[in-house]
């Protein structure tokens, strides 16, 4: 991008001829990897699956500019997480603390808890709720450095009351992040380790001689994180594949341009890859908006992700009505929605896919980033169509209960015996007619 740039951002007006084919285009995101980081992550994930320890302080030593000769020396321990806590400045402790309680007491509503009903002829049937034993947690190192992200994965998982949470967090250079650790220490983080890339996620979802093997994988990355958790899911599970942060404003036109123009930046600081959108009835206000934008931006220290990000993958959109607004963000899916309208709780009802919901005029996204409560690893680039954003149940697992009883098993098993009958699986049906009474 080049310095000074004007910023033209797309707009579509609902209703002109090609407007699904050109929204569509603009939100279209892939994030397959390409050949060459598949390639070098499966390698990276069989070399650290067949020779553990070895291969991982080989690649640590390699990508990060290391100088380690044995594990042991990878792992930082608690009291240095707690030093990291007592050296941070003041408010930023107090910030993490005051973040942490309020994720925590959200996450708290969220668990899910055993049930079990029982039968009139004695049978019992229930769902058991039980922890997993052991979560991993990925966060980016050096400069890209996000303590409340690991706020955000890690209490979800101590409020499920999963008893061990691996963290795994790059030191390129040897460079540790004071604030990465200290929201280590205030979340709970029982043990630490100064990896990353592909070979730290191979470490977590199939164990080496000092890491030990951890049930789910989260947490964000680069492109061979994410493809490395793509690739191991079965080994482990994985919160998501995300793509670039985005957010749909919806805006009736009340609101302070500056305030929605400042709210679109929030995203696309993130990367050139972030996706802004505004979707608005008030032509006028657009306008306003762009105004905006083109003055706030000189005040921007990351004006120039900022600009590419907008002119690449931003979208102004024109509806006719508020109601049309609506339908045009539950067609988006997107990860962040603000509505920034009058009565809107009442229009949220209408929301059927978006991530998290910021309600009215004074719920800035970036609220919901730090320390509103509801976590902010959310699903990307239309998924929340399908998906959620992460949780305490994510780190639950349910087994299902059944007891019968002597009468209820012997009903059970006439109906059971016709249908395993009919597969042609007559074992199934022998096993069940053996209830049977007489």
């Amino acid at each position: 991008m080049v310095k000074g740039e004007m910023i033209d951002i797309a707009q579509l007006k609902a209703g002109q001829a090609d407007f699904w084919q050109q929204l569509d285009k603009i939100l279209a995101w892939e994030s397959v990897s390409d050949e060459q980081v598949f390639d070098t992550v499966n390698n990276i994930l069989k070399d650290v699956k067949n020779r553990g320890n070895a291969a991982v302080i080989e690649y640590t030593n390699n990508f990060d500019r290391m100088s380690i000769n044995d594990m042991s020396e990878l792992e930082i321990p608690k009291s240095r997480l707690d030093e990291s806590l007592d050296k941070i400045p003041a408010d930023q402790r107090e910030g993490l603390e005051k973040a942490a309680a309020r994720v925590r007491a959200y996450a708290e509503h969220q668990k899910i808890e055993s049930w079990s009903y029982t039968e009139a002829d004695g049978t019992f049937l229930g769902q058991q709720v039980t922890p997993m034993d052991r979560a991993g947690l990925y966060v980016p190192g050096g400069k890209a450095a996000y303590p409340s992200s690991v706020i955000m994965n890690a209490i979800p998982a101590k409020v499920a009351g999963v008893p061990e949470l691996i963290m795994v967090v790059p030191t390129p250079d040897g460079e540790v992040n004071d604030l990465v650790l200290a929201a280590a220490a205030i979340a709970g983080v029982d043990r630490v380790f100064a990896i990353g890339g592909a070979q730290a996620v191979a470490a977590l979802a199939y164990g080496t001689e000092t890491i030990p093997r951890v049930d789910i994988i989260v947490g964000p990355g680069n492109i061979y994180v994410a493809t490395a958790k793509r690739m191991v899911f079965g080994a482990a599970g994985i919160d998501m594949i995300a793509g670039p942060s985005e957010i749909c404003v919806v805006c009736d036109g009340k609101t302070d341009a500056d305030w929605i123009a400042m709210d679109l930046f929030s995203q696309a600081e993130h990367d050139e890859d972030a996706q802004s959108i505004l979707v608005c009835p008030d032509a006028a206000y657009i306008e306003q908006v762009k105004v905006s934008i083109d003055k706030l931006i000189k005040e921007m220290p990351r004006a120039e992700i900022i600009k590419k990000s907008l002119n690449d993958r931003a979208l102004l959109i024109e509806v006719a009505d508020m109601e049309e607004a609506i339908e045009m963000a539950n067609y988006i899916a997107p990860e962040h929605l603000e509505l920034s309208i009058d009565d809107a709780r009442e229009w949220s009802k209408k929301i059927r896919h978006a991530g998290a919901i910021f309600m009215g005029r004074y719920t800035a996204e970036a609220l919901g980033d730090y320390c509103a409560g509801p976590n902010h690893v959310l699903p990307t680039s239309r998924t929340a169509r399908f998906s959620s954003p992460l949780g305490v149940y994510d780190f639950q697992k349910r087994s299902s209960l059944i007891d019968c009883s002597a009468d209820g098993a012997s009903e059970l098993a006439k109906t059971a015996s016709v249908l395993a009958r009919g597969e042609g699986l007559i074992a199934h049906a022998r096993s069940a007619e053996y209830r049977i009474k007489d």
